[in-house]
């Protein structure tokens, strides 16, 4: 670079200029990504735990209750660890037992959940007019699963936008059923209530005596309404933008493929098995029209990915259809969303790469993209982890619960995908019981996405190379 001179009163030489350089502006941009899982995996722990924490006390005050009792705090942190987690198992009915204050409480830790701490955070702050720095763009880069700084303020502005009017508009959708039954007080309040916790994946409900939507089983509008609005909010805000911009299937990212075609079949696959196991069973399908089995069938797949909502009484699904529905659970919705599981982007990886192993291919890959080793070593251990995070809650609930094993099994993998579907042992279950899944329920919530930024952080190029050997397989 040309330096620039400069004549001062008595010089007989040129002095250079030496520019003015703020030192904030030399030393953020060389500000070192944290290691080890460090500031941003930190930052979201403490932030759903902060509103969990709050939420719990304000869910315990007499106020929050229809009887003015104080609730204990054990079930106060379920139902606040259930609403940040967007799970959705209750150990009390949340139109039974929760005021209209405390029903407004779950409602914003819902939202605050669904959203993401970041994300909500992020809003929170341009609404009062504050700058977001390197740190913030940081959070919500690898909260958001994404690998670019540039334009995510962006992106989380239309996020807000998109979640606020996809929610209003299943409100009013909503309310054209439920003015038909409720005040219309009542009928706004249910229906966006309904809206947001669809939409949030969060399966609680404003129904009444733990019957989620088992009264509206044969009402088209509102079954397919909530799945719409459940399926909108589990295949992310990335991949639906990808969809607008791009509107051809060649020019989405491979991101988006693996997402959009792992789906589509889960769905199919879950409509198939669930018809062929349930419509011969009386207390399930079997007593349903064609039209409405379809209808139910479909539903119960979309739910048992994501939410928590359901059309037939799960107690009464057969054991196979019960040890399904976990495998749908367990792998739940894509990353950046507001669903839980190990996410379809991880498992449609995994299939991928599977299948290419089997045809002999030394690089895996899809849709004519190669994955790198690294975000397969990434994808297997967010599973072998989750599966061993699993397998301990399971024999941990196996101690202190007299319950089946199949039914602690579902209840615990339903926990972890912050799915919500019960075979209806949650109100039962004991006080260490209770607290094992509200572990479960936050290690689900948090454990896959922290563990993806931790390696992610931790990942620094090898200077040196060990030897090679084989291991045998199989």
């Amino acid at each position: 670079m040309q330096e620039k001179y400069i004549r001062k009163p008595g010089d007989r030489i040129l002095r250079p200029i030496k520019p003015r350089v703020r030192p904030w502006r030399v030393l953020l941009p060389i500000v070192p990504e944290p290691r080890g899982g460090g500031a941003s995996s930190l930052v979201l722990i403490y932030g759903f735990a902060g509103l969990i924490a709050c939420g719990t006390i304000l869910l315990m005050l007499p106020i929050s209750t229809h009887t003015g009792q104080l609730t204990s705090p054990v079930d106060a942190l379920f139902t606040a660890t259930s609403a940040v987690c967007v799970t959705g198992l209750v150990v009390v009915d949340t139109a039974d037992y929760w005021s209209f204050f405390g029903q407004i409480v779950i409602l914003v830790l819902i939202q605050a959940g669904g959203f993401g701490f970041m994300t909500s955070a992020t809003v929170f702050l341009l609404a009062f007019g504050r700058r977001i720095g390197l740190r913030e763009r940081l959070l919500i880069r690898d909260s958001m699963g994404l690998a670019q700084l540039g334009g995510l303020v962006r992106i989380v502005k239309r996020m807000a936008l998109f979640t606020v009017a996809v929610e209003l508009i299943g409100a009013a959708l909503f309310y054209l059923h439920f003015s038909t039954q409720y005040s219309p007080g009542t009928a706004g309040w249910i229906s966006l209530f309904q809206s947001i916790s669809a939409f949030n994946n969060a399966g609680f409900d404003l129904f009444g005596g733990f019957r989620s939507l088992l009264n509206y089983q044969g009402v088209p509008l509102v079954v397919l309404l909530t799945a719409v609005l459940i399926f909108v909010g589990g295949i992310s805000f990335i991949v639906l933008s990808d969809m607008v911009k791009f509107r051809s299937w060649g020019r989405l990212s491979l991101d988006s493929k693996i997402v959009l075609s792992t789906t589509l079949s889960l769905l199919a696959l879950g409509i198939i098995v669930i018809l062929l196991t349930e419509s011969g069973d009386l207390a399930t399908l079997g007593a349903m029209s064609q039209p409405q089995r379809l209808l139910n069938a479909f539903f119960q797949s979309v739910t048992a990915r994501t939410a928590g909502f359901s059309t037939i009484n799960v107690a009464n699904m057969t054991a196979y259809s019960l040890f399904f529905i976990m495998l749908l659970m367990f792998i739940g919705g894509a990353s950046g969303s507001t669903a839980g599981g190990i996410k379809v982007n991880t498992f449609g990886m995994l299939a991928a790469t599977i299948w290419s192993t089997i045809k002999g291919k030394e690089h895996a890959g899809a849709f004519g993209r190669e994955f790198t080793i690294q975000q397969i070593n990434r994808a297997l251990s967010v599973v072998m982890i989750s599966l061993g995070i699993m397998v301990l809650m399971v024999f941990l609930l196996t101690i202190t619960e007299e319950f089946g094993f199949l039914n602690l099994a579902f209840e615990t993998v339903s926990a972890f995908a912050t799915v919500g579907l019960s075979t209806g042992i949650t109100p039962s279950l004991s006080m260490a019981g209770r607290i094992i899944i509200i572990i479960t329920m936050f290690a689900g919530r948090l454990g896959p996405l922290t563990l993806a930024l931790a390696l992610i952080q931790r990942q620094q190029p090898t200077t040196y190379r060990y030897p090679e050997e084989t291991v045998r397989i199989g």
